[in-house]
């Protein structure tokens, strides 16, 4: 994968469509064959999350998702040995969303060269402030894998120094609450995302509280990106891969 997948995407498309799954959910079937096939469906770019404990930004369902998955055996070097399976057969960026104390417990170097080696274009680290994440960062652009910074409409002042490590795109919270719960009044959110606009040059994708076509149709108006999360979870519980992809391709049509 070029280091430039995931500025491509936003370069060749006006409105970029995210999606996100657990890695290992419903199982690690399920998954690689979901990978296999991401060239089918209207995703742009994939947030993948590895399954974690305590995912504090994570509703009901997807740490439900999650908590199944690590009950199931899945760890983190399953997921790297599943990416690393489906290499050759996936072409769109993949973005890891995973907590700090996961990368850490891995260690920062190894789980760098982890995701270079099986083709992540970038890192989402809910739990790791701005002030702590310049070292991380640096490692990151040498190694090309942008760090995906999240602002929320609460953020205020600081937008920009948040902003400002960032690579790929800002992912825009929506909503005060954690994924899947419902969004800020629209005026509000027009306020935020022109807020972030005036403070990067980055694309912004907006997340948190998207979960119909409907949805996603209106927030096309406001981000360059809509990220879906607990929805496409959701459609993936069934562990029907194409019922799942003809789904998510309602959600982003």
């Amino acid at each position: 994968m070029n280091k430039n997948t995931i500025t491509t995407v936003f370069s060749e498309k006006e409105k970029v469509n995210i999606g996100y799954i657990v890695a290992g959910y419903p199982s690690v079937d399920f998954t690689k064959s979901f990978l296999s096939n991401l060239d089918r469906t209207a995703i742009d770019i994939l947030e993948i999350g590895i399954p974690y404990s305590d995912p504090l930004a994570d509703g009901k369902l997807i740490s439900q998702a999650s908590f199944a998955a690590s009950q199931a055996g899945v760890t983190t070097d399953t997921v790297f040995d599943m990416l690393a399976s489906v290499k050759g057969t996936v072409h769109k960026p993949l973005v890891f969303l995973v907590y700090y104390n996961l990368v850490f417990a891995y260690g920062i170097d190894a789980f760098l060269q982890k995701c270079e080696d099986v083709g992540i274009s970038g890192l989402i680290i809910p739990d790791l402030p701005y002030e702590e994440a310049q070292e991380l960062v640096e490692k990151l652009r040498v190694r090309h894998i942008a760090f995906i910074p999240l602002v929320s409409v609460t953020s205020d002042k600081r937008i920009a120094p948040i902003a400002s490590l960032g690579d790929g795109f800002v992912y825009a919270v929506g909503s005060l609450g954690v994924t899947g719960s419902k969004q800020v009044d629209l005026p509000r959110l027009q306020e935020f995302i022109a807020q972030v606009r005036s403070q990067t040059s980055l694309p912004v994708s907006l997340g948190f509280g998207i979960k119909t076509h409907a949805d996603v149709e209106q927030m096309r108006q406001y981000a360059d990106g809509v990220i879906v999360g607990t929805s496409i979870v959701a459609l993936t519980s069934s562990n029907n891969l194409e019922e799942t992809i003809t789904q998510i391709n309602e959600l982003f049509k």
